[in-house]
């Protein structure tokens, strides 16, 4: 996995953690959940990039 695919990744994810915070402390159901979907986007990226490098080895 390149380093610009990790910071990308791990920088949706932190977005995601604020946005899901930001909606609960809201009460912005709909926030919350977009910040839990932008999470897991990221962690099935994160994902997908280890099965790439798995198969580069």
């Amino acid at each position: 996995m390149g380093l610009d695919d990790k910071v990308g990744n791990a920088a949706e994810k932190a977005g995601g953690k604020a946005k899901e915070a930001a909606g609960a402390v809201t009460g912005n159901e709909r926030l919350e959940a977009e910040g839990k979907d932008d999470q897991t986007k990221a962690d099935l990226k994160n994902a997908g990039e280890k099965v790439k490098d798995a198969f580069k080895d």
